[in-house]
């Protein structure tokens, strides 16, 4: 074929040489020609895109460009009358990414069908060859048309459809004959499309606020833009939104907004499919790295550079999901209530319900009132058959949100609008929610406009600060209902008994207020709970109580996973800080809160169970008295006859008890329940074989710590035992819990395990698992001599992309006589017996360990001494020990990664 005789592509392509390009068509083998000018064109936009160039002006010239390829591969093949190839989908829009979908259909007259038979498969073939990614479809007019009137989304399609080359007339008759048979009219398609829009929202658990969100599909991203469009252009019948400027539909404000919000996604989505080499929508947490780098943002002080990244985008989905509410709702209005009467009934003279909605009484009611910015949102509380706002009460509320300032914040009727807010928990955290959408919390409270669509980046907190906050406060509310006494007793009942409830939801909402700006946290946000406290002139009581609360949010957490609650001077200390039973039950109930606002698979009952035992007990040391400490030895005699009277009646004698008792450790008493030293003693004495290592399995049987399921070791050399154990139990992916580790003079070690299985449960009862967990625990115990077993479980890809350098701190404690080593790094398979292995090279003895998993970041403390039993006085060898620990550790991240 000579190139004179292919038709010309009309349409302008200023960078791409298309007389070279039909030259080499008829002189090369086709398939690489078009290869190559894809691979150019490619290469010329991405390096396009780096420089900074419009993204608009990029994802139209990336479709034309595709085009350009379609026409000329359609000229490849001789056509009949009757066909033609239509774009459909994004690229029926003119948008293409670098790696989108090419949506083609295929439009021909069944008359044709078989001629054009062998052609359409080699057309299809050749597209393939050359490396396009396309979706395709082959239909008949009438096919289109039966198809469009049962799925939505084919109707969808067909309405943003354009002819690229072919019979210009097929489309021309399908888009007549469409509106003759009034497809889809405009009511039941905004129905169909809302539909479809809510259970896409519900698929992301309708919050924009995911780790790793999907930008086209999560609320807030592309397909909420598209929404708009899709539905404004059917009821408007226009084909771009540009054109409903003048209209009414959207005011300059928004319309700038959807062209911005879009332009960024663009940005974000080209990025993402570049750097991810395939067509993929979700931010995982390896290519927020690469973008935030890509678009120039920095590490500074506070924030990480993917952490500034992600609060843009973050914040600006926020204001897109509003923004897709309120054109929603006016659509909504248009066109499924036209012509329906509407029932107005008064509040007040500045607002009053049409039907379950509420709206303001005249347009100036916020620019005469401004406390009705605050006003409306009490009388939703009050109301709670309110659906919602009317969005011309939004629009307003957003043109005069700008009332709220200093001024405003410190006049004394806003401030009781504010506070009347936390008399219903019922709905408070849905009305604080409509509040920061609407932007109206973020001004009132500026330090929470601060943290709004803050992300932290690492996999302990999953949600931004804003969402983790007021997740925290419906936490807190849903503590007040009957359903709570089952899944949170002490929570409920800690709840219903507190003097004010709204002193532990002011707490909760300011508990992470002083993030990202450099600083501890809490004590920035306890300044910031003060202030707020003294400015709404709450009682100084009340006022240092939330502070107070604010401070310590961390310390019950803290204490419970990190330090060992068996020991009554931990518990004593504990309680001295708290100092009354007012501020420990104001703080259990905040901590419970906030535990299971942070990471829904933190909560267990392994962990419930440590919050649970340190309440009770600090409880009952406030009781007794801070004056009073509870005696260690009498805490150990009363263990010991306990457990002599238990096993008494199975004919084990006092004296029997004691010959095993004779050269353990007084920690053993303190920190083991008398039921599990009658336990172990009865199994040690029935032994037939002492030397061989004795392995005992069961569900914890303390009430104070259930929910995990306990391994207890007694066997010879003690520093390997952990470090095989840990290891065996990794290998059958039982994470552990805690461990308390007991040495004896006799040279055994005591080791007691609490682990979880991958679900985060115990193992439960079932004989066979058990055997099979006793079998191989022992046959690892009975080779621990040999090179250690190594680990096979895969890094989670998560993790793989956190680059959270491994942190140790190192202290000697005067009270237990032990060096603390504490160990703060991405958990990963095999940690425990790489640390302990290190142990053992440094010849060390691991005395004690606190084992502490808190999402995918473990906070472990060691308490280890040197071969002589003392603890490390040496500072090179200290540093020489938290050096390799980090290096052993932060290789394995590295070779997991593939660095």
């Amino acid at each position: 074929m000579a190139a004179d005789s292919l038709p010309y592509f009309t349409r302008p392509l200023f960078f791409f040489d298309q007389t070279r390009f039909r030259q080499a068509l008829v002189s090369q083998p086709v398939i690489g020609v078009f290869k190559d000018a894809i691979t150019a064109a490619n290469a010329q936009f991405d390096v396009r895109f780096k420089e900074g160039e419009d993204i608009r002006a990029l994802i139209h010239e990336r479709a034309l460009f595709i085009d350009c390829i379609l026409h000329y591969v359609w000229h490849q093949f001789d056509w009949p009358e009757g066909i033609s190839l239509e774009a459909v989908g994004g690229y029926g829009r003119c948008e293409l990414h670098p790696h989108s979908d090419i949506d083609l259909l295929i439009l021909l007259n069944e008359s044709i069908e078989a001629e054009c038979k062998d052609n359409l498969e080699q057309l299809l073939t050749l597209l393939w060859d050359i490396g396009l990614e396309i979706g395709h479809s082959v239909r008949t007019i009438e096919q289109c048309l039966q198809i469009a009137a049962e799925d939505i989304t084919v109707g969808t399609n067909l309405m943003e459809s354009r002819t690229l080359v072919g019979d210009s007339k097929m489309r021309a008759t399908l888009e007549k004959l469409s509106q003759e048979r009034n497809l889809w009219p405009a009511d039941e398609f905004f129905k169909a499309k809302f539909n479809e829009q809510n259970a896409r929202h519900q698929k992301y658990k309708n919050s924009e606020y995911n780790l790793e969100p999907n930008i086209k599909n999560a609320p807030g991203g592309l397909r909420d833009i598209q929404m708009i469009g899709w539905v404004a252009k059917r009821y408007f019948a226009v084909k771009t939104l540009k054109q409903l400027d003048g209209k009414g539909f959207f005011t300059e404000e928004e319309f700038s907004l959807l062209q911005n919000g879009e332009e960024f996604l663009w940005r974000v989505r080209y990025g993402l499919h570049m750097v991810a080499g395939r067509p993929e929508e979700r931010l995982l947490f390896d290519h927020q790295r690469q973008l935030a780098q890509l678009f120039g943002y920095k590490d500074n002080d506070e924030n990480l550079a993917v952490e500034q990244f992600m609060h843009h985008y973050y914040r600006l989905v926020m204001s897109l999901r509003e923004l897709n509410d309120v054109l929603l709702q006016f659509l909504y209005e248009a066109i499924l209530q036209k012509g329906v009467k509407k029932t107005v009934t008064p509040i007040n003279e500045r607002f009053q319900r049409r039907d379950d909605y509420i709206e303001v009484s005249h347009i100036y009611v916020f620019e005469e009132s401004p406390s009705a910015l605050l006003e409306i949102f009490v009388l939703m509380a009050q109301n709670p058959s309110i659906r919602g706002v009317r969005a011309s009460t939004i629009r307003l509320m957003r043109e005069n949100r700008y009332l709220i300032d200093e001024n405003y914040r410190l006049k004394p009727e806003n401030q009781q609008l504010f506070l009347q807010l936390f008399s219903y928990p019922e709905d408070l955290v849905e009305i604080l929610k409509r509040m920061s959408r609407y932007g109206v919390l973020g001004l009132y409270l500026p330090e929470f406009g601060r943290v709004t669509g803050q992300m932290q980046h690492d996999l302990f907190h999953i949600y931004t600060v804003d969402a983790h906050t007021l997740l925290l406060v419906q936490n807190l509310c849903n503590f007040l209902q009957p359903q709570a006494k089952e899944d949170y007793p002490v929570a409920w009942h800690v709840m219903r008994r507190l003097p004010k409830v709204e002193t532990v939801l002011m707490a909760g909402l300011y508990h992470d207020i002083g993030k990202g700006r450099g600083g501890d946290h809490s004590e920035l946000g306890a300044v910031d709970a003060r202030e707020f406290g003294e400015r709404h002139n709450l009682s100084p009581r009340e006022t240092r109580l939330i502070s107070w609360l604010v401070e310590k949010h961390l310390l019950m957490s803290a204490v419970s996973q990190k330090q060992d609650i068996s020991d009554p001077d931990v518990i004593h200390n504990f309680a001295l800080i708290v100092g009354d039973q007012l501020h420990l039950d104001y703080l259990y109930a905040l901590t419970v809160a906030d535990v299971n606002a942070t990471n829904p698979d933190l909560w267990n009952t392994w962990r419930a169970s440590l919050m649970r035992t340190l309440y009770l007990e600090t409880k009952r040391a406030l009781r007794r008295g801070l004056e009073n400490p509870i005696d260690k030895q009498d805490w150990i005699e009363e263990t010991q006859e306990g457990a002599i009277s238990r096993l008494s009646r199975h004919d084990i004698s006092a004296e029997q008890c004691r010959s095993v008792w004779e050269d353990v450790d007084d920690d053993y008493f303190l920190r083991e329940s008398m039921l599990d030293i009658a336990w172990h003693t009865e199994a040690i004495l029935m032994q037939e074989n002492p030397a061989k290592p004795l392995i005992l399995i069961q569900e914890t049987s303390s009430r104070e710590l259930e929910g995990a399921t306990q391994i207890f070791v007694r066997c010879k050399g003690r520093d390997k035992v952990f470090a095989t154990m840990a290891a065996a139990l990794d290998q059958l992916n039982l994470s552990v819990q805690d461990a308390r580790i007991y040495s004896s003079k006799s040279g055994f070690t005591l080791d007691t395990f609490f682990v979880l299985n991958q679900d985060g449960e115990p193992l439960g009862t079932d004989p066979a698992v058990l055997q099979r967990l006793h079998k191989h625990l022992t046959t690892e115990l009975e080779q621990m001599d040999e090179a250690p077993s190594t680990c096979s479980r895969r890094t989670p890809r998560r993790l793989k992309h956190f680059t959270m350098p491994t942190r140790t701190i190192i202290r000697n404690d005067i009270a237990s006589g032990y060096t603390l080593l504490e160990v703060i790094s991405p958990d990963r398979p095999g940690l425990l017996a790489c640390i302990s292995g290190v142990f053992i090279q440094f010849d060390l003895h691991l005395q004690n360990a606190k084992i502490a998993t808190l999402g995918e970041r473990v906070e472990d403390i060691f308490y280890i001494t040197d071969n002589q039993e003392q603890p490390l006085a040496d500072p090179e060898l200290c540093q020489r020990l938290q050096e390799e620990i980090c290096r052993q550790l932060d290789d394995r991240v590295d070779q997991a990664a593939g660095y």
